[in-house]
């Protein structure tokens, strides 16, 4: 949850802590590794008054003023709240807190909390972090030689050796004032002490709480859990606080493998509204090897943000496809622009190539659709084209851009592309004619067929192209590639009759099961294709590939006998809950299957796995009792939540899972540093965005969102 280096050492002990901003404060939330909560709970709190200092709480800036003479000398650093002051000194903390009434002073009472480093340096070396692009002015009085102006403002405040091999930094994260002690190889954490004078009485309870009464009301430090991870499975370890006496506060640390990095907590990077003033959705999404995130989705806005845009104005109709590209650290936009003509366009999928093409599909009403050094420049008869456009990696130009379809109803959901430049398409078609090349299914089996296309590098031509149902309703709605070309599809289909090779399930369970299939690298052939379902109604709507060939997908299951294997959750949650499967290389078997849900609705729109072999699954969820672990949002929202969840390598244990604001997760992708990349919608105006982020305002009606989480 920091970017120290020596954080990130095999063998480093990170004892994680934090101070919520306002006291008293009635707001829970749990444990984590190697960290606790200091929850400022009263004995007595109306839920009305709860209820006002959760908006309150809600509202912490996350910002660390330097000290150019606004307050007391002493003090090196500052951060303000409502409710709440914090200003660091080189030996000490101290955190005044205010609660009562917000406009009758004399209701209004302070607490004033000292924490004192005991037995540390006295002279640790105090250094700002991450500058922030805002700057804070006091104009008090009218002596312009009293004014302090352009003040700069950190993410965050480090202590370096505050103890012997041990760090202290101080930031802010989704509401609440943390610090982290590092604890280094060969450091000992038995080292650290905390004095809190201020308080009338110290106390560690029979839950393993530390508990600081003082005069406006109790503190509660929650009791710190401590784990590590071993093939993705959590290790609990034993520590707690050690009472010295009434002053005097330390940590026991059980015994830790150095050899094994520590678990931390998600941590939110960056996250960012992304849209115009009106409807803006954000639907897929992929990260470069250096760390831009790269989005599609729809947009009605005229206004939508353009910046070195191929196409900087809207096109028209119902509304147009859009792919922006973010900057490494979410603060700004690299490209952005509108794609589309004069009818409605949409970008449903993206995926990016190590030089930084973006590749979008989706679908198309214009006939006007910009096309360039195209298989298929025109638009043809039909309804509605699914679409497939590379562009520059300035987003300034099309390297190509081309309709894919036939006479009828034709549509593009996911997008792949290998390491030369090929593209991998699936959607669904209604067209008797869309065109097929060295297919393994040349003719359409029913009234909707999914399909699968590979695209030359230069877009002129396909490699392959072929159906791939049978004869009802069948619709491929996620692909992935792995190094060796082999194309990975999965969907729905309704059909008894789909094609099946080599199949974990070799029949339709019921009225409509997710599929995955396996293409040879010349889609000539299957290597697998199984159905995947219970008895009830399955989809399945986002897949990823590793190295070692297997596939992750993710959807949603109406099924109480839904495939489980080697689950976290083996049974059904509410009436529809997402699943997270992960199929052999051979599709002959399940590694793992696993329901993710809580009462009502959840549905898994995006998966990513990294190397290691975690899933990363993003959706929506309806549902109050959805499961968290280390979860930067732990509470449900009003009417549904995006999720974002990490699951074990076995599929066994989720690693982290969390809410994210409102509306629903579309798309994720994952770096090679096991970060997350969201995107999706959101409607709501309380969406949490992070400091320094590219647009920290609800716009419109509806919003993209871009999100990265971190475990670092």
């Amino acid at each position: 949850m920091f970017n120290s280096t020596a954080g990130w050492r095999l063998g480093t002990l990170v004892l994680l802590l934090a101070l919520t901003a306002t006291v008293p404060l009635g707001v829970g939330t749990e444990s984590r590794a190697l960290k606790h909560k200091a929850l400022l709970q009263p004995t007595n709190l109306d839920v009305a008054a709860a209820a006002g200092i959760r908006e309150a709480y809600g509202r912490v800036p996350l910002s660390f003023e330097s000290n150019s003479g606004q307050t007391d000398s002493q003090a090196e650093f500052i951060a303000r709240g409502a409710g709440f002051a914090l200003f660091l000194s080189q030996g000490s903390a101290v955190l005044v807190l205010r609660a009562g009434g917000r406009h009758d002073k004399e209701l209004e009472r302070e607490t004033v909390l000292r924490i004192d480093h005991i037995g540390g340096s006295g002279e640790p070396q105090v250094i700002a972090q991450q500058e922030l692009p805002g700057k804070v002015n006091y104009f008090i009085g009218n002596d312009p030689g009293s004014w302090r102006t352009n003040i700069a403002t950190y993410a965050r405040v480090k202590y370096r050796d505050v103890y012997p091999g041990v760090d202290l930094v101080y930031y802010g994260n989704d509401g609440q004032l943390e610090y982290d002690f590092v604890v280094a190889p060969g450091a000992d954490p038995a080292s650290i002490g905390l004095g809190f004078a201020g308080a009338n009485d110290t106390q560690v309870d029979a839950a393993g709480d530390l508990v600081l009464h003082a005069g406006g009301g109790d503190a509660r430090l929650r009791r710190p859990v401590l784990y590590q991870e071993a093939n993705g499975v959590r290790e609990a370890i034993a520590g707690g606080y050690v009472l010295y006496d009434d002053r005097h506060v330390g940590f026991a640390v059980g015994a830790y493998d150095p050899a094994r990095p520590l678990v931390i907590d998600p941590v939110l990077v960056y996250s960012t509204y992304l849209g115009g003033s009106g409807f803006d959705e954000g639907l897929g999404i992929a990260v470069d090897p250096s760390g831009h995130a790269y989005v599609t989705g729809v947009t009605t806005s005229a206004n939508f943000p353009t910046v070195n845009a191929f196409q900087p104005t809207f096109g028209g109709g119902g509304g147009d496809a859009f792919v922006t590209k973010l900057s490494p650290d979410g603060a700004a936009l690299v490209y952005s622009t509108y794609l589309g003509g004069g009818g409605t366009d949409g970008g449903l999928g993206i995926a990016v190539d190590p030089a930084g093409h973006a590749f979008v599909t989706g679908v198309t009403q214009s006939a006007n659709f910009p096309t360039v050094n195209a298989f298929q420049p025109t638009f043809g008869s039909g309804f509605v084209h699914a679409f497939v456009t590379k562009l520059s990696a300035d987003g300034a130009a099309l390297v190509y851009s081309t309709y894919l379809g036939g006479s009828v109803i034709d549509r593009g959901f996911g997008i792949a592309v290998d390491p030369a430049g090929h593209a991998f398409v699936t959607g669904v078609t209604k067209s008797a004619n869309f065109p097929t090349v060295n297919a393994f299914q040349p003719t359409r089996g029913g009234d909707f067929d999914a399909f699968v296309t590979k695209l030359s590098a230069d877009g002129a031509a396909l490699v392959y192209s072929t159906y791939l149902g049978g004869g009802v309703f069948d619709e491929g709605l996620g692909i992935a590639v792995d190094p060796a070309g082999h194309a990975f599809v999965t969907g729905v289909t309704e059909s008894a009759n789909f094609p099946t090779v080599n199949a974990y399930q070799p029949t339709l369970g019921g009225g409509g099961d997710a599929f995955v299939t396996k293409l040879s690298a010349d889609g000539a052939a299957l290597v697998y294709s199984t159905y995947l379902g219970g008895g009830s109604t399955d989809e399945g709507l986002g897949i990823a590939a590793d190295p070692a060939g297997h596939a992750y997908v993710t959807g949603f299951t109406a099924s109480a006998n839904f495939p489980t294997v080697n689950a976290f959750q083996p049974t059904r949650g509410g009436d529809f809950d997402a699943f997270v499967t992960k199929v052999s290389a051979d599709g002959a078997a399940l590694v793992y299957s696993t329901y993710l849900g809580g009462g009502l609705f959840d549905e898994g729109f995006g998966i990513a796995a990294d190397p290691a072999g975690h899933a990363y699954v993003t959706g929506f969820t309806a549902s109050a009792n959805f499961p968290t672990v280390n979860a930067l949002q732990l509470t449900f929202g009003c009417c549904g939540d995006a999720f974002v969840t990490k699951l074990s390598a076995d599929g066994a244990a989720l690693v982290y899972s969390t809410y994210l604001g409102g509306g629903s997760g579309s798309g994720i992708a994952v770096d090679i540093a096991g970060d997350a990349f969201v995107t999706g919608t959101i409607s709501a105006a309380n969406f949490p965005t992070t400091a320094g982020a590219f647009d920290t305002t609800f716009n419109g009606v509806f919003d993209a969102f871009v999100a990265k989480i971190s475990r670092q």
